[in-house]
């Protein structure tokens, strides 16, 4: 039992806004990740000459103006455009004006792995080359991790809770995970929840490459991202936005909303082991595995999916492994487990908006997405990773996994909805 969460406060999921570069929409994304699309190429953010990563997952096609008008793009970073986009699109996919987001029982909880660091370096470089009086007074506003929250919630008039989490690639999947907290114990009716992240800069790709962690495949970046495969040599980096809507169950059914699916558990642990590194056991991502599974109410054999962090990088795919292995037993080589990054790339703090997105869609089509470049197996990583094409499959409770640097890890259960 759940005792943490008081009886008939149910939440679900009515509304999903997603903006990655397989495009901008849900549906958009949904066709592309059955398909086993590939959104990544050449990075045009910058010139990438004297870098050793020369590509990226760049959102294509994106006109902010779209969804804001010219004077309100020149106050935001494009992580804060990312995010009120997708926070729009989810928004009027819950059913737009007739969903009722606002005020004060609506809240917003959208975070960022890394904030405006697009704004810093060039307020950084207008610095130096033509002194503080030039820099813009929207700068900080720019910048700070929060600012897509407090924006989403100013476009909404909604006045409920209003945060923002920064646990690097967890950040998506904690925000989401808290707002089901936050509805089920009764502090909101919707939360507007995910993660928002533009990380594509010269510094920041410099950064992951002196880290080793990010893939130098330049002859074919479209084979770059490939989770649980022998030959992968680190992630590539993305950008976008993924932002759900959350609602109290007897909410969503009094307005009549499309329900994708239930959330049902959540857990969070630590590694307490290093600032970049997984745990070598798999510590940290088994007990929250099993978290929230137990937090859910179920046993790890109703699990039929896992939407895997699976990064593409050697170690995180090698543990991940374990660590399934570890937490289901014999059940792991009974599971579907894939990773939609072989298509996204790694969207850092909106990784985790993003597949959870993908995994409450998974459950209402019943449909896995592929995980795609799975071309040569690798012994240490032996389980059902839904190579390459995408499978039909009757999913009653899948769960979503994201990890992140500081050993900070998610896992969240999702079920089919199926009445009162």
């Amino acid at each position: 039992m759940r005792g943490a969460i008081p009886c008939g406060r149910r939440v679900v999921v009515t509304g999903i806004g997603l903006v990655s570069p397989l495009g901008v929409g849900t549906d958009l994304n949904w066709q592309g990740v059955l398909a086993g699309k590939n959104g990544i190429g050449p990075l045009t953010r910058f010139d990438p000459a004297r870098h050793v990563t020369k590509f990226a997952g760049e959102v294509k096609d994106f006109d902010p103006l779209a969804f804001l008008d010219r004077r309100e793009v020149k106050k935001m970073d494009l992580f804060i455009q990312f995010g009120l986009a997708a926070a729009q699109l989810a928004v009027e996919d819950a059913g737009g004006g007739q969903a009722g987001l606002t005020g004060d029982r609506t809240g917003v909880y959208v975070g960022s792995g890394i904030g405006g660091l697009g704004s810093i370096e060039e307020m950084h470089k207008i610095l130096l080359a033509k002194g503080p009086a030039r820099v813009s007074p929207y700068f900080i506003i720019q910048t700070v991790v929060n600012e897509a929250a407090g924006q989403i919630s100013i476009r909404l008039g909604a006045k409920g809770p209003n945060s923002a989490t920064a646990t690097a690639c967890s950040t998506g999947a904690h925000a989401v995970g808290d707002s089901f907290r936050i509805i089920a114990r009764g502090d909101a009716d919707a939360m507007v929840a995910g993660g928002a992240e533009a990380p594509l800069t010269p510094l920041s790709v410099a950064g992951f490459n002196a880290m080793k962690a990010i893939s130098e495949r330049n002859d074919a970046p479209e084979k770059a991202s490939r989770p649980f495969d022998a030959e992968r040599d680190g992630f590539v980096m993305s950008e976008g936005a993924g932002i759900l809507v959350l609602e109290e169950l007897s909410r969503a059914l009094d307005r009549g909303a499309r329900i994708y699916c239930e959330v049902v558990g959540y857990g969070m642990t630590a590694d307490a082991y290093h600032p970049a590194a997984p745990a070598e056991d798999g510590d940290g991502a088994i007990r929250v595995m099993r978290k929230a599974i137990e937090d859910a109410g179920i046993t790890p054999e109703d699990i039929q999916y896992i939407n895997a962090h699976g990064t593409s990088t050697p170690h995180n795919d090698r543990v991940e492994t374990l660590a399934i292995k570890k937490a289901f037993g014999e059940h792991a080589y009974k599971l579907a487990v894939s990773s939609t990054k072989s298509m996204t790339g790694h969207l850092l703090g909106a990784a985790g908006g993003l597949e959870c997105g993908f995994t409450a869609l998974s459950i209402l089509h019943r449909m896995i997405p592929p995980t795609i470049n799975y071309e040569f197996p690798d012994p240490e990583c032996d389980l059902d990773y839904v190579p390459n094409q995408a499978r039909q499959a009757d999913i009653r409770y899948a769960a979503s996994n994201s990890f992140g640097f500081g050993g900070t890890n998610v896992s969240i259960v999702f079920k089919r909805f199926e009445g009162c």
